[in-house]
């Protein structure tokens, strides 16, 4: 494992820690669901996406929507541990009147646009990059669906739009944990064979191990995918990094007792002592 991996793994851990904090001193969120995505958005916001929060409204940055609005937790963290929000405002997640509610919110600095309804996320990105060809702007779009979501139809719509504007300036991903709230997305609504289906509409498709960061760093930045919007499909543990939460539907949306929250941190930072000595 090289340096840069390394750190960023720990990084991807510290912040699945900061995830389990949050929920656990608010009392709410969904804790399976950002823990799935957080190795790709720890890739995204720490090695591919230009972002700079000294400057958050920039022209020239990449653009990211949060399709799976309810996995915010993650979005706080990071956000914060990247300088867009203070730390301290993290507490307030949740809580009368903060910004930081349940849900991306556009008022906080570093937020494109308020997302929750699922669904939405991918026809906005395929506005926006299509905006960027128009303009002749340089910056990338990059957005994250949960594989749930896939039921929605609007969802379809935007595939073939981007498609057919030959948006090679759009990456979605898709968060393929195979859980959501109701259980098992096969059960719930069968979106298999996700492969086939996106090269059908056209798209560059890659699957890879979504809580591998390296893969997921070499996935983003392939440049196969000339005059096609790229995929990536990762394939996610829900509740990735808790033994007792990885796997389990329940956890989508559940609030750890204080004998499980004590637990994960210790889980939290022997994981982490473990690649210090690797």
């Amino acid at each position: 494992m090289n340096a840069e991996i390394k750190e960023l793994e720990k990084k991807a851990i510290q912040l699945r820690r900061r995830v389990f904090q949050l929920v656990y001193e608010s009392k709410t969120g969904h804790t399976g669901s950002s823990l799935s995505c957080t190795d790709i958005l720890t890739a995204l916001y720490y090695s591919i996406m230009a972002v700079d929060p000294e400057d958050p409204e920039n022209d020239a940055r990449d653009r990211y929507i949060q399709s799976k609005g309810h996995a915010v937790e993650i979005l706080w963290a990071i956000l914060a541990d990247k300088g867009f929000i203070e730390e301290e405002e993290l507490k307030t997640f949740s809580a009368f009147n903060s910004r930081l509610i349940g849900h991306p919110n556009n008022q906080v600095a570093g937020v494109e646009m308020n997302t929750g309804s699922l669904g939405h996320g991918l026809a906005v990105a395929t506005g926006i990059a299509l905006a960027a060809k128009m303009d002749e702007k340089k910056y990338q779009t990059y957005t994250l669906l949960g594989d749930g979501e896939l039921a929605e139809g609007s969802v379809w719509e935007a595939a073939m739009a981007a498609s057919n504007y030959k948006l090679d300036n759009l990456t979605a991903i898709i968060d393929h944990n195979g859980l959501q709230i109701t259980g098992a997305t096969t059960d719930v609504m069968n979106s298999d064979p996700l492969s086939d289906k996106w090269r059908a509409f056209g798209w560059h498709v890659i699957e890879v191990d979504g809580n591998n960061i390296e893969a997921l760093i070499q996935a983003f930045n392939s440049r196969e995918n000339i005059g096609q919007p790229k995929m990536i499909i990762a394939n996610t543990i829900k509740g990735k990094g808790v033994s007792f939460a990885e796997g389990i539907a329940a956890w989508h949306h559940k609030v750890p007792s204080q004998e499980q929250y004590e637990q994960a941190l210790l889980e939290f930072d022997k994981r982490l002592e473990e690649l210090e000595d690797e």
